[in-house]
């Protein structure tokens, strides 16, 4: 699969590192390779949230859920120091809630809503349910998924007849 860089001129990052997520797409089938080029573009431009959201994306595709977690918290921290917001969840609530439709908070809310996906995919349930539980109580239009993820993480085993 050839893709071409100008494709995707609406991705703010360096072209280098455009070419880099590139190749890590035409590697696809050869982890390590793609990997490679995945962390070599974080290495240029780990502050660039494209390039961090697209990191999350193929590491969580890749199965890698560590990896996958630490991308999406580093998309959250970023965001949590530009935004300057309070490390007490009942002082950022409101916030989030105000916000929601700022794509900055919607990314926010987004990469939240994923780092509770993958700590469920990780078997920190607890942890996803309060995650899921949080956003969902923002989200009320269930944009981000949290709602169907605490319905999953919730819902009693079926018994067997």
């Amino acid at each position: 699969m050839q893709l071409d860089a100008n494709k995707f001129s609406w991705f703010q990052v360096p072209e280098d590192v455009k070419k880099l997520l590139i190749l890590a797409a035409e590697n696809w089938e050869n982890t390590t390779e793609s990997e490679k080029y995945i962390h070599q573009a974080l290495a240029k431009t780990g502050n660039y949230t494209e390039v961090l959201v697209s990191a999350y994306r193929f590491f969580y595709y890749k199965n890698n859920y560590s990896l996958a977690l630490q991308t999406a918290t580093k998309v959250l921290d970023k965001i949590k120091e530009a935004e300057k917001f309070p490390n007490n969840w009942e002082e950022l609530q409101p916030i989030l809630v105000k916000r929601q439709e700022e794509p900055q908070i919607r990314l926010y809310l987004n990469a939240y809503a994923a780092s509770g996906l993958v700590l469920a995919k990780l078997g920190e349930i607890e942890q996803a349910k309060e995650i899921s539980n949080r956003v969902k109580q923002i989200d009320e239009k269930n944009d981000f998924g949290a709602g169907i993820l605490l319905d999953i993480l919730t819902r009693p085993a079926e018994e067997d007849d």
